[in-house]
């Protein structure tokens, strides 16, 4: 698989501070940007304000957030973003029914590094080809 452009601007959204300091190193060490979220409002913001940060080229997501679910933020998020790539990662395998017809990678917590780094490229690639 060609390795992803170095700019990719990764929108990582999860409120639990260990997760999320685990998370941005692992990507950033694979050579992409991180921008953090710690709730679905704040990551709705910030992809509705295009002007007011880094261009988000894909999302990474924890299932559980503050006040809405993953599954409530993809939603919302797909008015505005049909086409971006989302990885959702969780610990709760039945969540996966929640996001049909959704459009997103799910993967079950534990993810290893490798493994989470493969799958995000895949899909900004994915969605590098449907442009």
């Amino acid at each position: 698989m060609p390795e992803q452009k170095a700019s990719a601007n990764i929108l990582l959204v999860d409120d639990d501070p260990v997760q999320v300091q685990i998370r941005e190193a692992i990507l950033r060490d694979a050579g992409f940007n991180i921008t953090i979220a710690t709730s679905a409002e704040a990551a709705l913001a910030l992809l509705c304000a295009p002007n007011e940060g880094p261009k988000i080229d894909a999302v990474v997501t924890d299932h559980v957030l503050p006040g809405a679910s993953g599954a409530d933020f993809v939603r919302d998020m797909r008015r505005s973003n049909p086409s971006m790539p989302v990885i959702v990662l969780t610990g709760m395998l039945t969540a996966e029914a929640e996001y049909c017809d959704s459009d997103v990678t799910f993967r079950a917590k534990p993810v290893p590094p490798a493994e989470l780094i493969e799958v995000l490229r895949a899909a900004l690639a994915q969605r590098g080809r449907r442009e």
